[in-house]
């Protein structure tokens, strides 16, 4: 009796585990009545990461009551395979765990993660793997593709910062005025023979002759202003006595130009009148030594009216008489103004003086000589050469970092930006070219740190923030900050963001419309518009033009729905 009664209770035994293994065996045999939602599908890459998101809805009946499942998506691609790192664990309703419960009767599940994207898992396969356990039994279940490939479009954008050059303030002319009073007589339009011995007059006289022999002098024109004070009628005395005095000076000045042949040019020598020059009397007056100038002053700023003014000043007559003797006679003028350009060296003069001293351009010729030459180079030998002679300003390091970023030499353009903010640390310039170092370094969080702190020094501050946030993934923002901007960058940002429309009219003003890379943005554009005319097109433009961009295509996602087309075998073949 007792050996029976063992022999049953193995029995049961037995009959328990292959019953239990049997719930695992019909879950795995059913896998298939599962329904899995993959969201986005195809996946995509954003930020360099590909996340997913799965539900999955399983059947009535089908949840063994005391199965658990270990769920784990895997993207499987030809070079190997990453798991996603967060396993979903999910249970039947007599497990004494604490994972998601699926009853017998039906449920579900969702499921959130992400992986780092790598440039093969374009075309690949998401799978479901899944490990169904009951008390201490295993049994691994089929993998289950359950979506295909990877949109890796946001990698298409090109890390091209924008460094700033710190600008030189060269001027080729320098404009200068010279000028000179002739002084009159009480009620006198005659100029008389002292003002020959004023050292401005005499000055006026020895340019003439300098502007003959120097050829980096030029003299374009002569104005002169005849004024009267205001001690006397307006309209009988003061205005007519101008207009004489106006004359009269032309006529002084015109002898001075005689052998000057560009002042026989009509117009060469122009001449106005001031009846009653009030503005030369309050500046006369704040120069002066006169103790109750400042009273006289308050009588001007009170009156708007010339005659009230002029009558209330006479009222005070200890300080009219003072007027009278100090301020009033230097009204009896007029003004003679020189206008004179100084050149400096043409772009030859300058290019062949830096080759042979240049310690001897000044500062901002020095600059600019760089800019006449397309040469990285020769712009490197300019930049360094000002950074030598005139070692406290910023432009000289700053400048030959930007050289270095164009030669793709970021560790040297950093040393050089670095030097230049020791020179000015808070300069934005050079901050924003900091950051331009941190971005193709690939640290975009610095970079974004440095442009943010660069702000206001550029357009370019605006695009190399446009590239920061599409490697964030946030293409509203991308849009906004490259604004107006038609480039490459700028067209990808408004594609990320939904507008394949935008995007063509942004390659479409772009300066580099015809590059390859532009005819291929326009066939990820066209392929989301399912404007096959444009993705043909211009796809075959792209590669026309540069032929690498037939692999890209072929396991480009966007056009997953074309791959089985003869026309787009025919173009990427």
């Amino acid at each position: 009796m007792k050996k029976t009664r063992l022999n049953y209770l193995s029995l049961l035994l037995i009959v328990l585990v292959l019953a239990s293994c049997g719930g695992l065996k019909k879950m795995k045999k059913l896998a298939g009545e599962v329904q899995y939602t993959v969201t986005p599908s195809p996946l995509e890459m954003h930020a360099d990461s590909v996340s997913v998101s799965i539900s999955g809805k399983y059947p009535a009946k089908y949840f063994n009551k005391k199965a658990t499942l270990e769920i784990t998506p895997v993207i499987k691609y030809a070079t190997g395979e990453k798991a996603f790192p967060d396993v979903k664990i999910v249970q039947g309703e007599k497990v004494k765990d604490n994972n998601s419960i699926v009853n017998f009767a039906g449920g579900s599940f969702s499921y959130t993660s992400k992986v780092p994207y790598n440039e093969g898992m374009r075309i690949s396969d998401l799978e479901i793997r899944i490990v169904g356990k009951m008390k201490k039994k295993e049994v691994p279940f089929d993998p289950m593709p359950i979506a295909k490939g990877v949109i890796a479009t946001p990698g298409l954008v090109q890390i091209n910062p924008k460094s700033i050059i710190g600008k030189d303030n060269f001027q080729r002319i320098t404009k200068e005025v010279v000028s000179a009073e002739l002084m009159y007589a009480l009620q006198q339009s005659s100029v008389s023979g002292t003002n020959a011995n004023k050292a401005d007059v005499k000055r006026l006289k020895e340019l003439v002759a300098e502007v003959q022999k120097n050829e980096r002098l030029e003299l374009t024109g002569v104005s002169i202003n005849g004024g009267a004070s205001w001690d006397g009628n307006k309209e009988e005395i003061n205005a007519p006595l101008a207009d004489k005095r106006a004359k009269s000076a032309s006529d002084y000045i015109n002898n001075f130009l005689k052998k000057l042949e560009k002042a026989k040019e009509s117009g060469f020598v122009t001449s106005n009148s001031v009846a009653e020059d009030w503005a030369g009397f309050e500046r006369d007056l704040k120069n002066s030594d006169i103790q109750d100038k400042e009273i006289i002053l308050g009588v001007l700023n009170m009156h708007a009216d010339l005659e009230v003014r002029e009558a209330e000043l006479k009222k005070l007559a200890s300080v009219y008489d003072e007027l009278r003797k100090k301020i009033l006679p230097k009204q009896r003028r007029s003004v003679v103004n020189y206008n004179l350009d100084h050149i400096g060296y043409s772009d030859e003069e300058i290019s062949a003086i830096f080759d042979l001293r240049p310690d001897s351009l000044k500062v901002e010729e020095l600059l600019y000589a760089a800019t006449l030459t397309k040469d990285n180079d020769r712009k490197l030998k300019i930049y360094k050469s000002f950074t030598d002679i005139y070692p406290t300003d910023w432009r000289g390091p700053n400048n030959v970092g930007a050289v270095y970023v164009d030669m793709n030499k970021v560790s040297d353009a950093k040393a050089a930006f670095e030097d230049a903010r020791k020179i000015d640390d808070n300069n934005k310039i050079v901050i924003n070219n900091l950051g331009v170092v941190a971005l193709l370094e690939g640290d975009v969080k610095t970079a974004e740190e440095l442009f943010t702190s660069a702000s206001g020094a550029g357009d370019q501050v605006n695009y190399n923030m446009g590239i920061v946030y599409i490697k964030k993934a946030d293409y509203e923002a991308a849009v906004g900050s490259f604004g107006s901007n038609c480039s490459f960058n700028s067209a990808l940002a408004v594609l990320l963001n939904g507008d394949a429309d935008g995007a063509v009219k942004k390659v479409d003003c772009a300066d580099n419309k015809e590059d390859a890379a532009m005819y291929y943005l326009k066939a990820v554009a066209g392929a989301r518009k399912a404007d096959s005319d444009l993705m043909f097109n211009s796809l075959r433009a792209a590669i026309g033009k540069d032929a690498t961009w037939n692999g890209k295509a072929k396991t480009d996602m966007e056009f997953f729905k074309f791959f089985g087309d003869d026309t787009f075998k025919s173009i990427v073949k």
